[in-house]
């Protein structure tokens, strides 16, 4: 770090301002392709029928009385003993009825809106892992301090929309209040939406305060322009916890955005054939969806997808399979076929920001794109199968990312484009670099990386001869540089931090 900041230093001794990180432009992605179908019609039929089939006959376990409740009211069967909810396919059908199939979420930063649904893509840094990793300080427990910065990056990387649930856990925090902390952090230093926890009510509740006040509302008034979102993991196969499912309740109450997202592995937490598995997280995808629909009708919800497979000689979860690629795909088909949007996840299962974390990330974002998601969940700095958040992969990911968004740039065709005129000013085995044309478009005309290398051997290795994950360390560090907190009126902080302290005061006193 001292080494760069003198460089710095030396440049603007010199009167060169360095030059700031390549990197494209705040903008709405879409995704103008066509989705790719990985099923016919009639297989997504029969695995929706297979879907059915479980809810009717097998039931799901939901370890809730108030959820319970709700269901029998419904009409749906319910043994509370057994806790235990068997849904019939008609109920089903009509809570999809009042499902949205697109809406939007609203930061304190309206420019930073997130709209999902339709053929928008968004992508979030990586969420939950309870470690984290720089390649010149190793692995180490999960902090604030590293929390804090791991949220600067994302707010410094335009590719990055949103924030997920805490990037990694703070965890010389008690566990019991670190949300607050985090959900601060997330305010204060980024403009962008965020994922708040949904273990519990109290969670739930606090995250949707705090966003509320850092937009000048209340909860009320934002009841019907949601700002936060958050990720209801089913405890796959067939299970609602207690507290997820407070949380559910919570976010439905409040007009909140939830993503019912099973963590179906194959040969684990499910069948190990890919049919098996999509029908098992269908249904349980679909039961969650039905629940935020009892809570408020209307209630905005996303089709979650968090299938892969694990390796059958250890049990390890796998990711960036060719098995996990076919399932983001045909999970969009599932999505699309409720008119739902669809939250996916690219994510490896390396243990450092290497070849094979890129490969497998990139094999399962070519996934999640042509599945046409909507949201791509954990899509930077994910590693160690989203135990650690890395902060040379989140630099690799956000590469990725750019290269996808220019990807999905269609493709122009116009007189300008077809450069007939050009094709007729160079002769026969001439060049096109100095023709007009090529001058006109030159600094613009192809996607410039920020961490690609394209020099030849000799000028790389005259450089330094670092390879991508060591240029991705010099990257991290001048965007924390270049990081510039976004504006906040000082009476908004004052009650953000207000509400943290009262609350870290109730909870210690024993109040949810």
């Amino acid at each position: 770090m001292t080494a760069h900041r003198s460089r710095r230093g030396s440049d603007r001794r010199h009167g060169r301002e360095p030059a700031a990180i390549a990197q494209l432009p705040l903008r709405r992605v879409r995704n103008p392709y066509p989705p790719m179908a990985l099923l016919s019609d009639d297989q997504i039929e029969a695995i929706h029928q297979a879907s059915m089939h479980i809810l009717e006959n097998f039931g799901i376990e939901v370890m809730n009385p108030r959820a319970l409740a709700l269901f029998e009211n419904a009409g749906a069967k319910v043994n509370h003993a057994a806790q235990t909810v068997w849904l019939d396919r008609g109920l089903v059908a009509e809570a999809l009825k009042t499902t949205l199939s697109a809406y939007a979420l609203t930061p304190r930063n309206p420019e930073r809106k997130i709209h999902l649904g339709g053929d928008t893509v968004n992508f979030t840094l990586v969420a939950g892992p309870p470690n984290v990793h720089d390649m010149e300080r190793g692995r180490r427990a999960g902090n604030h301090r590293d929390y804090c910065d791991l949220v600067r990056l994302a707010q410094h990387f335009n590719c990055i929309h949103m924030l997920g649930n805490q990037v990694c856990a703070p965890v010389e925090m008690p566990a019991n209040s670190r949300h607050l902390d985090t959900y601060l952090a997330n305010l204060l230093l980024t403009d962008k939406s965020f994922h708040v926890s949904a273990i519990g009510r109290g969670r739930a509740l606090d995250g949707i305060e705090m966003m509320a006040i850092s937009r000048g509302l209340s909860v009320d008034q934002m009841r019907d322009d949601p700002g936060v979102t958050t990720i209801i993991s089913v405890n796959s196969p067939r299970r609602f916890d207690d507290a997820m499912t407070e949380g559910l309740m919570a976010m439905a109450e409040y007009g909140q955005s939830v993503a019912v997202t099973p963590f179906t592995l194959m040969g684990a937490m499910s069948p190990v054939t890919l049919a098996g598995a999509l029908a098992q997280q269908n249904a349980e995808a679909l039961f969650g969806v039905v629940l935020t629909q009892l809570v408020r009708p209307g209630a905005p919800v996303m089709y979650g997808a968090f299938t892969s497979n694990v390796d059958m000689r250890s049990g390890a979860p796998a990711f960036g399979t060719p098995e996990n690629a076919k399932a983001n795909i045909a999970s969009g088909q599932l999505a699309r076929r409720y008119k739902l949007p669809y939250r996916t996840t690219p994510g490896s299962a390396s243990n450092a920001a290497d070849a094979q974390g890129a490969y497998e990330t990139m094999m399962a974002l070519w996934g999640a794109v042509l599945g046409h998601g909507n949201l791509v969940y954990h899509a930077a700095g994910w590693q160690e199968g989203g135990l650690t958040a890395s902060f040379e992969k989140l630099i690799i990911d956000v590469e990725m990312i750019q290269h996808m968004m220019e990807f999905l740039r269609p493709i122009e065709v116009d007189a300008g484009e077809l450069a007939l005129e050009a094709l007729e000013r160079v002769p026969t085995g001439g060049h096109f670099f100095g023709d007009p044309h090529t001058l006109e478009r030159y600094s613009t005309a192809f996607y410039q990386p920020m961490l690609s290398n394209w020099q030849n051997h000799e000028a790389w290795a005259e450089a330094g001869g670092l390879d991508a994950t060591a240029r991705a360390t010099r990257l991290w560090k001048k965007a924390l540089e270049e990081y510039q907190q976004p504006a906040l009126d000082a009476s908004v902080c004052e009650a953000l931090e207000a509400y943290v302290a009262k609350r870290k005061r109730e909870i210690g006193s024993g109040e949810p």
